[in-house]
């Protein structure tokens, strides 16, 4: 069953943690990121909220570029995953943009409420 840490940031830039665990997780199972779900389904009543980024057991960091939920060697030269390279490319594991079960923690934002 899923297990994911929610880590939770406001407008203000405060942020909190919370844990779901089997029933509570299994709606974001199979979402992607960026995707825009209501907040009630994390218990947080009134409003929405979006998936901003996530890592995997391992550490690996998703990014939205790579489709899928499967971890991907890709060339990068900047953004998620890469410093900045003057000049260079770096090959990286990444995890996909999907939500599975092997993802650990969850990014979210809350965009309403």
């Amino acid at each position: 069953m899923a297990q994911f840490k929610l880590v939770i940031s406001d407008s203000t830039g405060r942020s909190m943690s919370q844990e779901l665990k089997d029933k509570e997780a299994q709606p974001l199972v199979g979402s992607r990121l960026g995707a825009i779900m209501d907040s009630s389904m994390i218990g947080i009543a009134g409003g929405k909220f979006k998936i901003t980024g996530g890592s995997d057991k391992s550490g690996t960091p998703m990014r939205s570029d790579v489709h899928g939920g499967v971890k991907k060697y890709v060339l990068l030269y900047e953004g998620v995953g890469a410093r900045n390279l003057e000049g260079g490319r770096i090959r990286k594991l990444l995890r996909g943009n999907m939500v599975t079960e092997e993802i650990y923690q969850l990014n979210i934002r809350l965009t309403e409420g």
